[in-house]
């Protein structure tokens, strides 16, 4: 059998959840999630009360699946295409992780965690996202390691890389995202400075 129409199909699911997702999300920045309703998504959107169903099973849930779906990874073999035959299992999470949290990924996403400390609704939510790059990255490192290291090394790392974000996104740490203007926070440091002195601190053993 012709696997086209199935490749097709999924892409028009893929389409379908995406545009009920980003007028979801959309609509939560403008009016925050007490200002809007499911039929409001679906009409922006151009769908039934009946597809959002098939897809998301409340607002909240159709919000945080704007940012998942934006964290996808590339190709495992493209990633790591440029790296040394010597490279650490921390050199492939470096490259893996300029990839993911590009200047308009990381925007949006601190957007949604100034939503969700407006709105605790959202809040486990946030966790589902980190969670989502944290196992997309494991896997990817499994694939980059093929069984040169310890059981579990891949994701104690992972773990201990995505958890240092969470300050960030929260506005813990004083750090300013790809884009932003320090003449805003003068004494904020920049992401590439974070990120470079996390890995740091991960390669010196702390």
């Amino acid at each position: 059998m012709d696997p086209k129409p199935t490749n097709l199909r999924d892409k028009k699911k893929e389409a379908t959840a995406y545009a009920l997702a980003e007028s979801s999300f959309r609509l939560a920045l403008e009016r925050g999630m007490d200002g809007f309703i499911v039929e409001d998504v679906v009409r922006q959107a151009g769908y039934s009360r009946r597809t959002f169903a098939n897809y998301f099973s409340c607002k909240e849930e159709a919000v945080a699946a704007y940012f998942i779906g934006s964290s996808s990874n590339e190709d495992a073999k493209l990633q790591f295409a440029g790296l040394p035959p010597d490279a650490t299992p921390l050199d492939a999470l470096y490259s893996l992780l300029k990839l993911q949290f590009t200047s308009e990924f990381l925007f949006k996403l601190r957007q949604f965690v100034s939503l969700a400390n407006q709105y605790p609704t959202l809040e486990p939510y946030i966790l589902n996202v980190l969670r989502r790059l944290q196992t997309a990255a494991q896997e990817v490192l499994e694939q980059f390691s093929q069984g040169r290291y310890a059981d579990g090394y891949t994701h104690l790392l992972a773990g201990a890389v995505y958890g240092a974000f969470v300050p960030i996104l929260d506005g813990r740490l004083n750090v300013l995202l790809p884009g932003e203007s320090q003449d805003v926070r003068p004494d904020a440091i920049s992401f590439d400075q974070y990120l470079n002195s996390m890995f740091a601190y991960l390669r010196n053993g702390f």
